[in-house]
């Protein structure tokens, strides 16, 4: 009985020293940032991160992340993905949101505002590369599983950084992730609660509550609640939940 005690203990003491104190900062540090009172008041319009006017001849394809908003935003990021084919002019934005039909394309500028929060740019591939991988991405976007309405649930999810996660994952030749402050990208898209990922790495999940990855891929990922906390010797890095990775080579 005093071992089960003792166990019970020290976990709770990790879950508060690793996942829920730097949650609890970072909330103290967001609260005091100037933020829209609602959606209405928020700007959503392009924040000037991608070139207006991308090279015709070259296929592109972009990852942007942003902080959500409200309170939200003090935990968590949104993540969308942004195609430019061979040929066009103009981009293509491809995010999930949580009303009406989950899945929309150019429902937004391509490198727009969320929710006043300015995007970054968290993955790019350019030239020949791009333009052999775009149509499979196309294609993990259009067999997304998760698109009708009512299958959007904001947390654990499926929500917008599950989709993105979910349609990297199907093309592992793009070596992309989500960030880690992508709540939801631990969320089983497609049932599995235990595997192997398409980059080799191992993981394990409780339905996106609490699971494990390990792997050279990310190194060591614990997620709990979707807070993610990890390292990563190979990149020099490492994740706190809520800030985020840390690049030390940086």
């Amino acid at each position: 009985m005093k071992l089960v005690f003792r166990f019970a203990l020290r976990l709770v003491l990790f879950l508060l020293l690793v996942f829920i104190l730097p949650a609890l900062v970072h909330l103290g540090v967001w609260s005091m940032m100037e933020r829209p009172q609602g959606w209405r008041y928020a700007t959503w319009a392009s924040a000037g991160v991608l070139p207006p006017k991308p090279p015709v001849d070259e296929a592109e394809i972009y990852v942007l992340t942003a902080r959500t908003g409200g309170l939200k935003g003090a935990f968590a990021t949104h993540s969308w993905i942004v195609l430019k084919p061979v040929g066009a002019n103009t981009y293509d934005r491809y995010d999930v949101v949580g009303w009406g039909t989950p899945v929309r394309k150019n429902a937004y500028d391509a490198d727009g505002h969320w929710y006043s929060n300015k995007p970054e740019i968290n993955y790019h591939l350019t030239g020949r590369q791009a333009a052999e991988l775009l149509p499979l991405v196309e294609e993990a976007i259009a067999a997304y599983r998760w698109r009708e309405r009512g299958d959007y649930t904001i947390w654990p999810g499926p929500n917008s950084n599950t989709f993105v996660a979910n349609v990297l994952e199907k093309v592992p030749a793009l070596a992309a992730a989500t960030p880690t402050t992508g709540v939801g990208r631990d969320f089983p898209a497609d049932g599995r609660w235990i595997g192997q990922r398409s980059n080799g790495d191992l993981f394990a999940t409780l339905g996106g509550y609490f699971g494990i990855v390990v792997g050279t891929g990310v190194g060591l990922e614990i997620n709990f609640l979707g807070l993610v906390a990890g390292i990563n010797p190979l990149a020099l890095e490492v994740s706190i939940p809520a800030f985020g990775a840390l690049r030390f080579a940086d």
